[in-house]
């Protein structure tokens, strides 16, 4: 959110009591519930769910929307700006423990797991067990007694080189972005903007596309082993993330184009590009360990 000089406003603004909180949580409520009996075979559990998320997100949509008039109309002083960094920066922290857990259980799985399956004990148990990563050796499955289906593994080129590209050139185009609004362009901002939305935009498709590749021609399913598993449960996330990252982007430059931040105050285009830029480095490590490895 954007902010004044210290000084202008009280040391620190407490905002009217609200009731956003409360109504986030009847929605989540609704999302959990609705998941839960949806996957134990309750079809009513489908609505639910979705009337959660249209809750949550109209929630979510009036609360950042009274968040901002609140910044625009001058009442966060410095402390409310510092208190907003050190909230965007532990919860990006959050994330990188979050990757971290599905990085370490693909090292476990592919370093530790697989290989201790070879014992001896296992080959007697489970003589047709190939107890190597499905990259390592093309058509491996390493499935005990062919549980998991056959299935081809994926490689860097050509689909997850071109997200690569997408993603590192978006980095670029909203740090000249940032620069622009810095030194109060605020056309060549948006326009950066723009690009950097769009961008994000491409590479979701290229995704999804790739998805499509992989599940109808490879055979590579969530279902294929740990393999799958990891692969689908990394990508995926990160493709979330990534929507996650162009709805803030596009919404920040929305609110360029209204005339919303200074070159001076802009934390709200800040915190969508620090996550932005996270995002970017989550996908360099996924591209040489998932891809390549």
């Amino acid at each position: 959110m954007s902010a004044i000089p210290q000084g202008a406003t009280p040391y620190y603004y407490v905002p009217a009591e609200s009731s956003h909180p409360v109504m986030a949580a009847i929605g989540l409520f609704f999302v959990i519930l609705g998941a839960g009996t949806w996957i134990n075979g309750h079809e009513w559990g489908m609505y639910s769910l979705f009337f959660g998320l249209v809750w949550w997100l109209a929630v979510l949509f009036v609360w950042f929307r009274d968040a901002a008039r609140e910044s625009e109309a001058g009442l966060n002083s410095r402390k409310i700006d510092l208190s907003y960094r050190w909230s965007m920066s532990w919860f990006i922290f959050s994330e990188v423990m979050f990757f971290g857990a599905f990085f370490t259980a693909l090292w476990w799985a592919r370093a530790h797991s697989v290989p201790a399956l070879g014992s001896l004990a296992n080959e007697l148990l489970w003589p047709n067990f190939q107890a190597v990563w499905p990259s390592v050796a093309p058509g491996a499955t390493a499935s005990p007694a062919n549980i998991v289906e056959p299935f081809k593994t994926v490689g860097p080129f050509w689909l997850p080189t071109i997200n690569t590209a997408l993603l590192l050139t978006s980095g670029v185009t909203l740090t000249i972005a940032h620069h622009a609004l810095q030194v109060n362009n605020r056309a060549r901002c948006i326009s950066f903007m723009w690009m950097t939305v769009i961008l994000g935009f491409v590479f979701l498709c290229v995704q999804g596309y790739e998805y499509h590749h992989l599940y109808n021609d490879y055979n590579l399913k969530l279902n294929s082993g740990v393999f799958g598993s990891t692969f689908y449960m990394l990508t995926g996330f990160h493709g979330f993330h990534v929507l996650v990252g162009m709805l803030m982007l596009f919404f920040i430059t929305i609110r360029l184009m209204k005339g919303d931040f200074t070159d001076k105050h802009h934390f709200g285009f800040e915190g969508a590009a620090w996550y932005w830029h996270f995002v970017d480095v989550v996908w360099v490590f996924l591209y040489i360990l998932v891809y390549w490895m």
